[in-house]
Formats: structure tokens, C-alpha cells, sequence
């Protein structure tokens, strides 16, 4: 099978989407199928990739990618490639990985195209929360782990209590965070924090740590990714997702849960999918209910113990072979 797969958003950009791209389209590869990714991240390192990337295509390209596939593969819908598709009546699968809508709830104009067009193609959630909000017939697949590459390292010593990995923006809640740590010295109990990522809050997270009294707390590590990543969460005992916004899925949670990280994140959206037995969740917003859940976590060690005990079997859901190979039996359909 041709399938062309379209991710707007790919590497070097970092996160979630990215990501999981990246896994699917190698998987697909290893599947014996062939693969030639469309994205509008520029790369000007050239990054050399097992199956052929195009960037910013042409329409003259992106026909010629068309005439060639057998089916669109759409990691979250974009319509610089759905429209094409649909007009050369190509079988297409749209991977919803987010709401179709804006920040504050509401529709733009391509918001409402992207819905009226969603009747035209095979739609698959990433989490109930995602396919309740489509409102229209859809499959529910999770996305998939990295599990090759984020695993349980016994060699790493798991000295350090409390990560966060994700861009550093509003909407992440990382001052939430912080406050929280302000809230535990209060109550005489001063846990390390890292954060991993990068973000034009830094600087004001720089800032709050200051005011707040708690920056010896608090160490910015910048980005990290692949091995790098995996070693630094295996010397970590609880991964924080304390987004304010719902959360559509939370791969990074898959990841912590997988490198022996407990997670605790924010209870709306599909985070709490994610997250399953092995951690805590609180109130989006809720900084009270935060360092609550932060306190239950770090003042008990058979807590974290009957959590970690319950990971191998969650993570088993999230396999990438798994998960690829049921895309593919959709692909398979929709192409007959």
C-alpha cells in the first residue's frame, strides 16, 4: 500500500504530533508499505529520514504525491492537504489529535470547514474525550509509546522527585506549579523540581521561582529529547502535567509512566486516559488540589510502589506495533 501521510507539524519541531508521526510512518515502513511524509516544518539541517519527507510540497507536488498514493494518512486534520485529497478522490483517514475548535471553545471560519468536511473522510480520536467532540462516527485509537526507547534504565539512580517536560507556555501550567512548590515549603516539605522544555514563559517562570523564594528548588534544564530524555526521567520519581487547558491525550505521560516516573496531571480532556491507574489527577486549575496530590505522592512510598506495579500492564494498550497495526487494517478498508 502507497500512503501518503500528511504531519503539518514535524521534526526538528518538538512535541506530541511530531512525535508521533514519526513513530507511525516507521512502523508503517517496517510494515512492508510505502511512505513519503508532507509537512510544512522547514528543517534546514536536512535530517535524514527511513522514508522520504517532503517540506512546504507545491500543489504541483502535492498532485504528484497524490497521483502516486493510495490513501492519505492525515496525522490531525489540515486542509492545505485534505482538500487536494478529497478533489482527487483519495481514501482518507484523519487522525484527530485535538479539538476542532479555538482556545476559548468557539469556531473559526476553517474550524467550520474542517467539521462540514469530516462527513468525506474515516476519522479516528486519540481519546474519548476527542471523539465526544467530534460529533460525528469515529474509531478510538490512543497514541503510540516509544516503548524501544523510553523504558525502566536500573542503572539510572532515581534520586530526584519531581519533572516536567512540555513547551513553556500558558497553557501548561508550569506557574501553577511553582506556586504549589511555594505551598509545600509552607509546609516544611522542599522537593526538587526539573523542567524540561523551552517556551516564551521561561523568563517569567525564572521570575516566579525568584519572588516566590523556591528557585533553589528549581532547576530549567532547556529541551531534551530521545535518550537524553528517557535517562534524565529515569531519575525521577513523579512527572507533573499540570496543564490548565484539557489536554486531548498526554503522550508525555505514557513516557514518564514507562521510565518509572508516577504522574500527577490535570483531570480534564484526555490526560487522565493517559495517565489510567498508575497516577493522580486533580482540577485543571486547582493549585490547592495540586500540591495536595504532590504531598500524597511524595510522603508515600507504597504509593508510588502500587502505581509503578500497575504500569507494565496500562502500557501494554499503547504499543506502537499495536497501534500502527490497527491504522493499518483502517487503511486497508478504506483503500478497498
Amino acid at each position: 500500500m502507497k500512503i501518503l501521510f500528511s504531519s503539518y507539524a514535524f521534526h526538528p519541531s518538538v512535541g506530541g504530533i511530531e512525535s508521533v508521526s514519526a513513530i507511525l510512518a516507521d512502523e508503517f515502513l517496517a510494515a512492508g508499505h510505502s511512505v513519503e511524509l508532507i509537512t510544512q516544518t522547514p528543517d534546514s539541517s536536512e535530517s535524514e529520514w527511513s522514508f522520504p519527507v517532503t517540506r512546504g510540497p507545491s500543489l504541483r507536488r502535492l498532485a504528484q504525491l497524490l497521483n502516486w498514493s493510495d490513501v492519505l494518512f492525515q496525522n490531525n486534520i489540515s486542509l492545505g492537504s485534505l482538500l487536494p485529497a478529497l478533489c482527487y478522490g483519495r481514501p482518507t483517514v484523519v487522525v484527530h489529535q485535538t479539538w476542532i475548535r479555538n482556545v476559548h471553545g468557539r469556531l473559526a471560519w476553517n474550524d467550520r470547514i474542517k467539521r462540514a468536511l469530516l462527513h468525506h473522510v474515516t476519522n479516528v480520536a486519540v481519546s474519548d474525550a476527542v471523539a465526544r467532540g467530534l460529533r460525528v462516527p469515529c474509531e478510538i485509537l490512543p497514541n503510540p509509546l516509544r516503548d524501544d526507547l523510553f523504558r525502566i534504565m536500573s542503572e539510572r539512580n532515581r534520586t530526584k522527585s519531581l519533572v516536567f517536560v512540555g513547551r513553556l507556555v500558558s497553557d501548561k501550567g508550569v506557574d501553577l506549579l511553582l506556586r504549589a512548590l511555594f505551598q509545600l515549603k509552607e509546609d516544611n516539605l522542599t522537593p526538587a523540581l526539573s523542567i524540561i522544555g523551552q517556551g516564551p514563559e521561561e523568563g517569567n517562570l525564572r521570575g516566579l521561582a525568584a519572588t516566590l523564594r523556591i528557585e533553589s528548588q528549581v532547576t530549567f534544564l532547556g529541551q531534551k529529547s530521545g535518550e537524553e530524555l528517557a535517562q534524565l526521567l529515569n531519575e525521577h520519581q513523579v512527572i507533573v502535567i499540570p496543564s490548565r487547558w484539557a489536554e486531548p491525550f498526554g503522550v508525555v505521560a505514557l513516557e514518564g509512566i514507562a521510565c518509572g516516573c508516577v504522574p500527577i496531571g490535570s483531570a480534564s480532556g484526555g490526560l487522565k486516559e493517559a495517565i489510567g491507574a498508575c497516577g493522580l489527577i486533580f482540577p485543571n486549575g486547582d493549585m490547592q488540589a495540586l500540591a495536595r496530590a504532590l504531598e500524597k505522592a511524595l510522603t508515600s512510598v507504597d504509593l508510588l510502589e502500587n502505581f509503578r506495579a500497575v504500569a507494565p500492564t496500562h502500557l501494554l494498550r499503547f504499543s506502537a506495533r499495536k497501534i500502527a497495526s490497527a491504522h493499518l487494517r483502517i487503511l486497508e478498508r478504506i483503500r478497498r
